[in-house]
């Protein structure tokens, strides 16, 4: 008997990881789809829900004046759960849930029969009072969830109905009473999946879902009894009620889409504001970028620590022989989200650039500055000898080309005497090993390559303007089809934001939309405009090319635009065509007022241009069209995270695109 109903459990365990798998595929595809949502942190609600209790193990002696004259085994029966509901969502993917409420194991034994041949029936309406926290991960977005945690369960009902059947149901005895040697105080745990279906739009500040869920609780630790064998599992079907607060989005897609010439124009009526759409050309894009990455000369170490940091890559001696900076530059990534993977890549083989380039250069010499940040000069000596070690021993470059010098200060500190905000970052930063050399061969930029498989003029681009130069505080894009679908994007607090037209279309062909957006003004007043969009895909793949150079500044600096005239010069501007796009973005990092970074970022960016503009005019180039923008320390749009210094380092940027004549 208790093996079948092993077995019955080993089967119904298998059923609900068949339901947990199908419900993660589901999720998957439809997390895939969906539109960002603002996303409490804190979470109250209900959770209700079925049990289905299923018992093995045996049961015999009920308590101290009565004993069945058989042993009981195997049973099961439906109970109820309600549950006051608590959740914390710190992070997109990790979560927590703690369920405070009733649980009932009730249920009824298989029926077995005494030596005389009689029947006997036992049931009970075994509860507890439950404490439930669990551990929440939503590895497809928030609304999909696995959770697993424990439980602890205070008994409140151990009452039981026996019943003795003598003479084939002529005489019943039947007896109401309490299970003896009852725990007090069970612990066990549980696991399961649940999904929650939003039932607010999704820019609105109060969240409220409607999540079903499936759960098992094995038997471990759920004996209810401190005699004989006992055991309960349940599998619980139920469904929670819950809302929170939390703060709107600023927007979906943090992307910035530069305005292509061959976009088709839709705009809205004249008034104060004005909404235009701009639809992608029919044919998808694929474009091959050639990059000219600049290496930092600069590696950073953490706090107290003289050990190069495990971010960047480190090689044994044999891997170093196998070295080549080429299977950097070939490497193709098609991952063009705003941050660029591939760019950090290169940087954290910086160690191994320079010592395969140090070995293709054997006179070259190198002098290695290390500074602590304000922790002496000893400090920061450690950290040169800890490179020297490194490129002495795994490349095996001579000591005597490698000089290393310790200071308290870099020779260009980002923190200023007397200064007292940002200290941590700008301490970060100042924690370093500068490489200097004369040999322009170590470290000149690398060749490396990127494939966009969704380009911005693949993009749908939405844009807000006022007369009045005061742009929306907030808002959103809906798009309905013919068919009735619709879809919203936002809330979005920028002037210009871009949606893949791939996204919006689905699996369709094409499409046409009633796009209406809805805002609002700094001073609250609601402005809603309309108009249309037509989308068509086609399965022709156009192959194009793109060029993309980077200068970089050291903190709070412009002017040394000045320093790359000649590199703009000589070196870039040859490169632009007739005819030709040349997008040119400046970014800063996030140390400073947000003001203050977006004029730097300006004057960075305009310097740019101008210089290119001249030396373009100077060579006789025609129709060039220059497309310039400032970012500042917007870290949507900016080409690296900032929890790095060397992201902030490689933040202080000019990046320009050249985009060949169509």
């Amino acid at each position: 008997m208790k093996k079948n109903n092993f077995n019955k459990m080993q089967i119904m365990f298998r059923k609900l990881l068949f339901v947990l798998l199908v419900l993660t595929g589901i999720a998957a595809t439809l997390t895939a789809q969906e539109v960002q949502r603002t996303q409490p942190k804190f979470w109250i609600g209900f959770t209700g829900a079925a049990n289905y209790n299923m018992y093995t193990g045996t049961t015999q002696k009920l308590n101290e004046t009565l004993m069945a004259p058989s042993a009981f085994h195997d049973g099961s029966g439906f109970g109820g759960m309600g549950a006051i509901l608590l959740e914390y969502r710190p992070a997109p993917v990790i979560g927590f849930m703690l369920n405070l409420g009733y649980d009932n194991r009730g249920g009824t034994f298989d029926q077995v029969e005494s030596p005389c041949n009689c029947p006997e029936d036992l049931k009970t309406g075994l509860s507890y009072a439950t404490i439930q926290p669990s551990i929440r991960i939503s590895p497809f977005g928030p609304d999909f969830y696995l959770f697993l945690g424990g439980s602890y369960n205070h008994n409140l009902n151990k009452s039981f109905t026996y019943t003795f059947d003598q003479d084939n149901g002529d005489k019943l005895n039947s007896t109401v009473d309490d299970f003896s040697n009852m725990r007090k105080n069970l612990f066990s745990a549980h696991v399961g999946v649940g999904y929650d279906i939003q039932l607010a739009s999704a820019d609105s500040r109060t969240q409220v879902a409607l999540s079903p869920f499936i759960s098992y609780h094995p038997y471990f630790g759920q004996e209810p009894r401190d005699i004989e064998s006992w055991s309960i599992s349940t599998v619980r079907v139920g469904m929670a009620f819950k809302f929170g607060r939390g703060t709107v989005n600023k927007r979906t897609e943090r992307v910035i889409a530069p305005v292509p010439a061959d976009f088709r124009i839709q705009p809205i009526a004249e008034s104060d504001v004005k909404f235009t759409t701009r639809a992608p050309l029919t044919n998808p894009v694929r474009r091959t970028i050639n990059e000219t990455f600049p290496l930092r000369n600069y590696l950073f170490f953490e706090e107290g620590s003289s050990v190069i940091p495990n971010r960047y890559v480190k090689l044994n001696k044999e891997q170093a022989q196998q070295f080549d900076t080429k299977s950097l530059r070939d490497s193709e990534y098609k991952n063009e989200s705003g941050r660029s993977e591939r760019q950090m890549d290169v940087y954290y083989n910086i160690l191994n650039i320079l010592g395969y380039r140090m070995l293709q250069n054997p006179s070259a010499q190198i002098a290695l500055v290390g500074a602590s940040a304000g922790n002496g000069a000893a400090l920061g000596k450690e950290y040169a000898e800890s490179v020297k070690s490194y490129l002495v021993d795994v490349f095996g470059i001579e000591s005597s080309r490698i000089a290393t010098e310790g200071k308290d200060q870099p020779n260009n500190p980002s923190e200023s005497p007397g200064g007292v905000n940002f200290l941590p970052l700008l301490r970060a930063g100042d924690r370093r090993v500068e490489i200097v050399s004369r040999s322009v061969d170590l470290m000149t930029p690398l060749q490396i390559i990127a494939v966009q498989e969704n380009p911005m003029d693949s993009r749908v681009l939405f844009t807000t303007t006022s007369e009045k130069n005061q742009p929306l505080k907030s808002w959103n894009v809906k798009l309905t089809d013919e068919n009735g679908a619709t879809q919203n994007y936002g809330p979005f607090t920028g002037d210009q934001e871009s949606v893949p037209g791939n996204m919006i279309l689905g699996n369709r062909s094409n499409g046409r939309y009633k796009v209406v957006m809805t805002g609002h003004t700094s001073d609250g007043v609601a402005v809603q405009k309309e108009s249309t969009l037509n989308l068509v895909r086609s399965a022709e793949l156009t192959e194009e090319e793109a060029l993309r150079y980077s200068i970089l500044f050291d903190f709070d600096e412009s002017s040394t635009v000045a320093t790359y005239e000649k590199f703009l010069s000589d070196v870039v501007a040859p490169r632009i065509e007739n005819d030709s796009k040349v997008i040119i973005h400046g970014h800063t990092d996030i140390i400073g007022s947000e003001a203050y970074n977006m004029q730097l970022s300006e004057k960075r960016a305009n310097e740019t241009e101008r210089i290119l503009s001249n030396a373009v005019k100077r060579s006789g180039k025609n129709r060039v069209d220059f497309e310039t923008r400032a970012f500042g320390m917007d870290t949507g749009k900016a080409p690296f995270l900032n929890k790095l210094p060397e992201e902030r380092f490689y933040n202080r940027t000019v990046v320009i695109d050249i985009e060949k004549a169509k």
